[in-house]
């Protein structure tokens, strides 16, 4: 899968915090979860459309 983050926006948000380089990965790992996740929730309410409840 494609990096689900971007680098820029996610040091914008953090302000004037440092950001270490392998963060962003482990960021895009958590994003990745937290999407397959909802997904299958949509799956198991047999829905093609996933919502903002499957969160």
């Amino acid at each position: 899968m494609a990096d689900l983050i971007v680098k820029a926006a996610v040091k914008e948000a953090l302000d004037d915090k440092n950001v270490s380089s392998d963060f962003y990965g482990a960021l895009d790992d958590e994003v990745t979860e937290l999407l397959e996740d909802a997904a299958r929730r949509a799956e198991a309410n047999d829905r093609k459309t996933v919502q903002p409840r499957d969160l």
